[in-house]
């Protein structure tokens, strides 16, 4: 099976920043607009899911790094992706006086009530890469545009075997290749883009034979893996193996390297080898699976810069402790079903070990030896 490298440049959002349209809570000691204000007489609480993944990790590291920068005192909490914590993480930094908020969220469905706390004592919500669902009470959204990121997993899955050249042309291989496809957590709302970008993307293929999948399990919640376990995964590609028996799998869509991982570990206790993987697709270029691509074992992951996501959220409360309505680039996509959130959208880029170099180290997001 060849496997090409494709280089996709990061993907354009398209249009020039807009303005913010959201609601008017500035918190409560916000200055009025383009007025003073002392920040070091400011909190803001940064409530994350989870530090079981190195990437959640990270994002609270950088967000607390750079509001602490513009001088906010900063109360970071992480949840370890349980619900009734993170709600009573987030009721404590309202009681304790936070004066906005930065979430994470581990369900996008499960905080309406405590935000309409927040709401209710003038406290602005910034909702952090996930998008909080059902409540009017979250002020700003700051992402990656997910859309695209599954059509870059999808497409690289493609490039992988040999579907599609380096520059995204079809090449005429006509396969059959057999493939399984993973989608991300039914209750994180980024699964649901994530797995329409890819589907969207192999849909074609699929229906024209290119591509098959054995197991015939193509629905999202027969693909989903509930809090994007590794563990979960693994099991589910073994009884995978299982089903298919002696069918030799091409391709592995995975949402996530954490699932990757995962994948990969049932793969090669069902009798494949480390060097004769099928290609593997992932999202955040964690170190472990970079390593795994760079010894041939995973394919290619999609990486994100948390660094800019974090200078946004941050952006964004600094804009509101100052009167401002933050800077957004998208005011149509992310309906959370009671509204349209305000948001700013970041690109994101194709990994594979051609181009791991430029993107992951020349960049200053890792250091070569990390990734020895």
């Amino acid at each position: 099976m060849k496997k090409h490298l494709l280089l996709v440049g990061i993907v354009a959002v398209g249009g020039l920043a807009l303005a913010g349209c959201s609601g008017d809570r500035t918190g409560g000691g916000a200055a009025e607009e383009g007025g003073e204000v002392d920040t070091s007489s400011l909190t803001i609480g940064v409530a994350m899911p989870t530090q079981q993944s190195e990437r959640w990790i990270a994002d609270g590291d950088n967000v607390k790094a750079t509001l602490e920068e513009m001088g906010y005192q900063v109360d970071l909490q992480f949840a370890n992706d349980d619900i009734p914590t993170q709600v009573s993480q987030i009721e404590n930094m309202i009681s304790s006086g936070a004066d906005a908020l930065i979430v994470a969220s581990i369900d996008g469905t499960t905080l309406t009530d405590v935000l309409q706390t927040a709401a209710d004592q003038d406290i602005p919500v910034i909702a952090y890469d996930r998008l909080i669902n059902g409540t009017e009470n979250v002020d700003y959204y700051t992402t990656f545009d997910n859309y695209q990121v599954g059509v870059q997993q999808a497409t690289s899955l493609l490039t992988g075997l040999g579907v599609l050249d380096e520059n995204g042309e079809e090449t005429g291989e006509k396969g059959p290749f057999n493939i399984e496809l993973f989608a991300g957590s039914p209750d994180d709302n980024n699964a649901t883009f994530f797995w329409n970008g890819a589907m969207d993307t192999l849909q074609p293929y699929l229906d024209s034979g290119v591509l098959a999948v054995p197991s015939g399990q193509t629905d999202f919640d027969q693909a989903a893996i509930l809090r994007w376990l590794p563990e979960t995964a693994q099991e589910r590609m073994e009884n995978i193996l299982t089903i298919i028996g002696d069918t030799k799998l091409d391709g592995v869509l995975s949402p996530y390297d954490g699932l990757s991982i995962g994948i990969i570990s049932a793969l090669t206790s069902g009798g494949y080898s480390a060097d004769a993987l099928p290609v593997i697709t992932g999202q955040d270029a964690e170190v472990g699976s970079v390593k795994s691509i760079l010894a041939g074992e995973q394919y290619s992951t999609i990486f994100k810069d948390t660094r800019l996501l974090g200078e946004t959220a941050a952006d964004m409360v600094d804009a509101l402790m100052h009167g401002e309505e933050p800077e957004v680039n998208d005011t149509e996509t992310y309906d959370n079903g009671v509204k349209v959130v305000p948001s700013y959208l970041h690109e994101s880029v194709i990994v594979t070990a051609d181009n791991y170099e430029e993107v992951l180290i020349d960049s200053g997001y890792y250091e070569a030896g990390e990734l020895e």
